[in-house]
C-alpha cells in the first residue's frame, strides 16, 4: 500500500522515570502515549488523544509524577502496551502514515519496548524528527526544547508540559509552521 500523506500522526511519550536510575528491576517504560494528527494540506490539528498505558516493570515514582502529574492510579487504569500499538495503527493508520515527534527518544523508546515484549513495532518507516527540523529550518546552532520552540515562532505551550496529548497537541502547532500550515 502507497504511503497516506494526508495526515500526520504526531506522537508524545511519558515513560516512568527516576531521580538518577532506575531501582533495581525496573526500567524506563512507556506509561502515556499522546497523539495528534496533523491535517497536511491545511496545517490543522486533529485527534488530540492520550492513551494510558500500564507499566509492566516499573512502578511511577514521585518525581515522575512531580513531572508529569501521573500516579500510579492513573496508569493502573490504563491499556497493556501491546494495545495501545494496536489502538494507534487501527485508529490511525500509523503504518501507513509518517509519524513525528519531538526528538528521537520516542521512536527509539518505542523501537526498544517493542523488542523487549515481543510486540510489532505500530509505524512504517517514516519518522520526522520535528526538534531536529525546527532548529535547520531556523539555522539554529543547537536544538531547543519544545517550550522554547514555541516561544521563537509566538506560540503559547497549550495544556500541561509533559503530558502526552497536550505535548502532542504543541508539537503538532510546531510542525504545521514548519510546514507553512495554519498560523
Amino acid at each position: 500500500m502507497a504511503k497516506r500523506l494526508d495526515r500526520i500522526v504526531v506522537v508524545d511519550l511519558e515513560s516512568t522515570c527516576w531521580e538518577g536510575n532506575p531501582p533495581a528491576g525496573q526500567e524506563n517504560e512507556i506509561i502515556e502515549v499522546g497523539v495528534c494528527t496533523l491535517v497536511v494540506h491545511t496545517g490543522e490539528r486533529a485527534d488530540r488523544a492520550s492513551i494510558l498505558v500500564k507499566p509492566e516493570r516499573s512502578q511511577v515514582s514521585e518525581f515522575c509524577t512531580k513531572l508529569t502529574t501521573l500516579t500510579q492510579a492513573d496508569v493502573d487504569a490504563g491499556i497493556g502496551f501491546r494495545e495501545a500499538c494496536q489502538r494507534l495503527q487501527k485508529q490511525y493508520a500509523t503504518k501507513d502514515r509518517v509519524f513525528a515527534s519531538y526528538g528521537d527518544y520516542d521512536r527509539r523508546q518505542f523501537e526498544r519496548q517493542c523488542t523487549a515484549r515481543g510486540v510489532a513495532y505500530p509505524f512504517g518507516p517514516t519518522h520526522l524528527n520535528v526538534k531536529n527540523l525546527f532548529a535547520l529550518h531556523h539555522r539554529l546552532e543547537h536544538e531547543v526544547g519544545m517550550d522554547g520552540a514555541l516561544r521563537m515562532i509566538g506560540l503559547p505551550l497549550e495544556g500541561t508540559h509533559h503530558r502526552g496529548g497536550d505535548d502532542a497537541w504543541n508539537i503538532a502547532a510546531i510542525l504545521g509552521r514548519l510546514l507553512g500550515g495554519a498560523r
